[in-house]
């Protein structure tokens, strides 16, 4: 399929998400104004700590009659992750 899929007010669309604590994570979203969000900011809790994670650059298609979305963590706009060599894991 070629083009952009088309939601509707109302519509269910899957996410997938790249990069970043969340990668592989799913979730399900309903389109409030016949599109799906430019951005989406997520608490995730990493090491113990909760932390905004955003991811962007949406690409979407079409399964079928369901539009899967999928965002690419955008690192210099999330909340800095603990350093690895910061952390206390005695």
């Amino acid at each position: 399929m070629t083009g952009t899929p088309e939601l509707s007010r109302g519509d269910e669309y899957i996410v997938f998400y790249t990069g970043g604590p969340y990668d592989g994570q799913t979730d399900r979203r309903i389109s409030t104004d016949g599109t799906w969000e430019s951005e989406i900011t997520v608490l995730a809790a990493v090491d113990g700590k909760e932390t905004q994670l955003v991811y962007a650059s949406p690409v979407a298609h079409a399964v079928g009659e369901q539009v899967q979305v999928t965002y690419s963590w955008d690192q210099p706009d999330s909340e800095p992750l603990e350093a690895l060599d910061e952390r206390n894991d005695d």
